[in-house]
């Protein structure tokens, strides 16, 4: 079992779906961790208790990723309820279930999406590299898609916040290095979590993800968690600026 015995973690969208689980492992992994939540307060209280089983702190904190002052104020409890801030996760991202055409996309829907998919992940970066900086180390993982590196055709403003968080992890990596800062990237297919479901369980979803996934199937929350842990763990201590890809082999790129 991978350790992170004695680091510090932040994990944003840790309520359900990839958070959740990402949470529950680093718990099991030794870390303490704070993640955020915006509406899912009962399953935020829930994955509390149940990752705090294992013997870490484990802290739920209300935040609306696409808000400057909320990610200040996460950061800034996360560090003061932790000590230190060893692992940044910035997972906290939406996908539109509904067809959007691009003629038909309005500037309230192109901004939300933009709002909580890309300014979120700024936003907390921004607040938390300065106590990276101050420890001369820490790791940034960031949580893009398949639709980030192929575009997804009538979600492309999801595509294109993305697609601009894979630059911004490979912009960050060269920037950050000299302070001990790494940042890497996971980016997942489809997983079966509560944001994909609705589409997933479809007849037309089943059969579209058995055609498009050479696996034959969506990936699970673990097995997006899984990566992430090795990111954030001694292992990957000589990776910075990666993209690891996790999609059943659906988008075959480096």
């Amino acid at each position: 079992m991978i350790s992170l015995a004695g680091k510090a973690a932040l994990i944003t969208g840790g309520s359900r779906g990839i958070g959740a689980a990402a949470v529950k492992l680093f718990a099991q992994a030794g870390a303490d961790v704070v993640f955020s939540y915006n509406s899912a307060k009962e399953a935020a209280k829930q994955l509390e208790q149940e990752a705090a089983k294992h013997g870490t702190r484990v802290e739920a904190f209300k935040a609306d990723a696409g808000k400057q002052a909320d990610n200040k104020k996460l950061v800034e409890h996360a560090i003061t309820r932790l000590g230190r801030l060893d692992i940044l996760v910035a997972n906290a991202g939406v996908w539109n279930v509904e067809d959007l055409p691009i003629e038909k996309m309005t500037e309230k829907q192109w901004d939300d999406m933009m709002r909580i998919n890309l300014k979120s992940v700024y936003s907390v970066i921004h607040f938390a590299v300065p106590q990276m900086i101050k420890q001369k180390s820490g790791k940034i993982i960031t949580i893009s898609s398949t639709a980030g590196q192929r575009g997804e055709s009538f979600h492309t403003h999801y595509g294109a916040s993305k697609g601009a968080i894979i630059s911004l992890t490979k912009g960050l990596s060269t920037e950050l290095a000299r302070h001990g800062i790494l940042v890497n990237c996971v980016a997942p297919g489809w997983v079966a979590t509560d944001m994909s479901n609705p589409v997933l369980d479809t007849k037309a979803g089943q059969k579209m993800a058995a055609s498009v996934i050479p696996m034959g199937r969506p990936g699970t929350a673990e097995e997006v968690a899984g990566p992430i842990l090795f990111l954030a763990s001694d292992l990957a201590n000589f990776m910075t600026g990666e993209i690891l890809n996790v999609n059943g082999g659906s988008v075959l790129c480096g």
